[in-house]
């Protein structure tokens, strides 16, 4: 099944446009013509089974034949983590995770932080082709990034945790996470997290976990973390 994403299609439609791009892709690309199926999510867990009625690459309109709803995951799992230094890594990162099944992350910048900088708009565009590839219905939230000291500060329901490399008393992540709660984790920069952030996340009850007994890389962290999450929950 190929899968397209508009956030803008509801339950309550009968038919629907899509956007000039999305047209001509599904008109002069993939050679769709009229009576063909589509298959639409609008990333709120929605399956919209259509079926073209006008093929047109500037415009093309669909009726839609039936829709059914998935459940949400019983988990949300919230990644915040530091941007890296090359943008495509936190960009493998995002694909990644999206295919897994995260639900939100936020872009923290942190005291080891090289790059401050962070575009969102090409970052959305990751997480939406890799939640069509990967067939998920729910869209995982991309926040704006923000202050590492902002971001501890807010109140998450569930367990937290924060994964460093510092020598201390640390557990397994997989050891620590308990089934059908809520997780926020924070993953470091390049540089990882700096004695002040670590203990005032500690301050703050983040939980510190270990991710294995090697030393990786910001954006393999972050997938190690989310699929041991996820894998724990399923």
């Amino acid at each position: 099944m190929q899968l397209f994403y508009n956030p803008t299609i509801s339950e309550k439609d009968t038919s629907f446009v899509f956007d000039k791009e999305e047209s001509k892709h599904i008109i002069k690309v993939l050679r769709k013509k009229e009576s063909d199926i589509l298959f639409v999510t609008n990333g709120l867990g929605f399956l919209f089974k259509t079926k073209i009625a006008l093929a047109s690459d500037s415009k093309c309109t669909v009726a839609i034949l039936s829709f059914e709803k998935q459940e949400p995951s019983n988990v949300q799992l919230h990644l915040a983590v530091a941007p890296t230094k090359m943008n495509e890594r936190y960009e493998w990162f995002l694909e990644k995770a999206t295919e897994i099944g995260i639900q939100e992350i936020t872009p923290i910048i942190c005291e080891h932080s090289e790059r401050k900088i962070i575009k969102n708009e090409r970052f959305q565009k990751i997480i939406e082709t890799a939640m069509k590839q990967s067939l998920h219905y729910y869209i995982p939230k991309l926040n704006e990034p923000i202050l590492y000291k902002e971001f501890i500060k807010k109140d998450f329901v569930g367990q937290k945790f924060i994964a460093h490399c510092e020598d201390s008393n640390k557990k397994s992540l997989k050891e620590e996470v308990i089934r059908n709660q809520n997780v926020t984790l924070l993953i470091g920069p390049e540089g990882d997290f700096s004695s002040k952030e670590i203990q005032f996340a500690l301050e703050n009850k983040y939980i510190p976990v270990s991710l294995g007994k090697t030393r990786l890389r910001t954006e393999t962290a972050a997938i190690v973390a989310c699929h041991s999450v996820v894998l724990l929950n399923e």
